[in-house]
């Protein structure tokens, strides 16, 4: 069942990341536009550490916060920079209990240039696996 529980949430996770990817693609964001681009940013967050979460638990990790996630994930080498993922998950859960439009502008920008390819980074890694 841990075997297939990383591949379903996979899966979700694929769906999400797909839409931030759309989402990446408009040059000069609206202001409903760069909310739903932030809103896919942390659907598709909140989705990855559970992946990297539910995957290293099936290989025999105890995982309970996103925090650890993260940094099994970068002992692990799963992803690569431990502090741009520390930096998504701050951002995450400030623009979950907050909107300022000053404050969704920087982490749009964040977003771009460096929690998305973070994110690719991890979609391709999964895609490969699950593709194996």
């Amino acid at each position: 069942m841990k075997d297939i529980r990383w591949k379903q949430r996979f899966q979700n996770f694929e769906k999400a990341y797909l839409l931030l990817e759309e989402s990446m693609a408009i040059d000069t964001p609206s202001i409903t536009e760069r909310a739903g681009l932030i809103q896919f940013f942390q659907m598709t967050f909140e989705l990855s550490w559970n992946l990297i979460k539910d995957y290293l638990q099936h290989e025999g990790y105890n995982i309970k916060t996103p925090r650890d996630a993260i940094k099994q994930a970068f002992q692990s080498e799963l992803i690569q920079d431990g502090h741009v993922w520390i930096d998504a998950l701050g951002d995450r859960n400030l623009t979950v209990h907050t909107y300022d439009e000053k404050t969704a502008v920087e982490v749009e920008e964040k977003i771009k240039g460096k929690y998305y390819p973070a994110l690719k980074e991890l979609y391709t890694l999964f895609k490969g696996k699950i593709n194996g």
